[in-house]
């Protein structure tokens, strides 16, 4: 969508649910090996009891919707701010949903309200972010 048809109040969504080889392939891209996401034994001796996804991992789902959806093609990425809310496990099915909320016109930026909730429909990470939309 370009700048100009993006509406305040339009909305996008991606689903996708998070497994085991999606944490470890972000795992050895990212560095990130904390043990709270990869190691079973480990994990239950936590506060979660059982592994978790990396935050950053389920925050990408955002960035599909923005990148590929609203705006889409031609959009630019420039901002995220995020609360992490809940732990996401694997195996919990997340619905990362974009909002328009604002729009700036001299920088064709639109400001999106962005959630992503689990299964339950509970919210996991909320936050907003900015993106530049082609004209």
């Amino acid at each position: 969508m370009t700048y100009d048809e993006i509406k305040i109040g339009d909305e996008a969504s991606y689903t996708k649910e998070i497994t085991r080889e999606m944490v470890q392939a972000f795992a050895e891209i990212s560095g990130d090996t904390n043990p709270v996401h990869l190691d079973e034994e480990y994990a239950k001796g936590t506060v979660f009891k059982e592994n978790i996804a990396h935050g950053i991992l389920v925050t990408g789902l955002i960035s599909k919707v923005l990148g590929c959806d609203l705006p889409g093609y031609g959009s630019i990425y420039i901002s995220q701010q995020v609360s992490f809310l809940r732990p996401v496990k694997l195996g919990d099915v997340i619905t990362a949903k974009v909002e328009a909320i604002a729009k700036e016109d001299k920088r064709a930026y639109v400001t999106f309200k962005t959630t992503c909730t689990n299964q339950l429909g509970k919210v996991v990470i909320k936050g907003e972010a900015v993106g530049m939309a082609p004209r």
